[in-house]
């Protein structure tokens, strides 16, 4: 596992994973939820709040992200909602949560894809872990992510989705080798940095 550069409060390049906006943050779903503390090599330090996790200078904490593909190469690309408190309206590739104790990554992955995109378990039999690192970024005025992220992906053999209007703003299906060879054709979209992040290490 290696180690991303942390961006500095406040940074607008600063990119992280979850929540939703507008309440005060005693009132936050997040205050009600766990992550899972964990060591730079993800050993489990026991469990911390989600919102102080995602707080402050934060809590850094056990996450991950899958990359969801279709036969032919293509990526998909999910919009994070616009209620999403860290990150909204930028995009993912494809989902990223975190585990809860007592959970895998593959189970938590395989919850995530039914819950965000109505993926269920019987249209991929690939899901599988294949890269982990740890990075932080802040989030302007809003919060921050300090995670040691698993990268899992899978590829579709049905690509027949059902998409959580809470979860999902938009979706889009694009060549993963020409995203990454060409950032500036595809900027305007914003994408989220723990999938840059993956996506970069892929192809390195």
């Amino acid at each position: 596992m290696s180690s991303e550069d942390a961006a500095e409060p406040g940074d607008p390049a600063g990119t992280g994973a979850s929540g939703t906006g507008g309440e005060s943050e005693t009132d936050h779903e997040n205050a009600l939820q766990d992550v899972i503390a964990v060591d730079p090599d993800d050993v489990a330090q026991g469990t911390v709040n989600r919102l102080d996790a995602h707080t402050g200078d934060g809590i850094r904490h056990r996450a991950f992200t899958c990359l969801v593909f279709d036969t032919d190469g293509r990526i998909l690309l999910a919009q994070r909602a616009p209620t999403k408190r860290l990150w909204d309206g930028h995009w993912d590739g494809t989902v990223a949560s975190h585990p809860v104790e007592g959970q895998s990554q593959e189970e938590a992955t395989e919850q995530r894809l039914e819950e965000e995109l109505g993926i269920s378990p019987d249209q991929y039999d690939d899901l599988r872990v294949t890269d982990k690192f740890e990075y932080k970024r802040y989030y302007p005025n809003e919060g921050v992510e300090w995670e040691v992220c698993a990268v899992l992906k899978v590829t579709l053999d049905d690509t027949s989705l059902d998409p959580d209007d809470d979860e999902i703003g938009g979706m889009l299906w694009a060549d993963y080798e020409h995203l990454h060879e060409h950032p500036e054709l595809y900027r305007q979209l914003r994408l989220c940095p723990w999938f840059e992040i993956a996506m970069r290490r892929d192809f390195s």
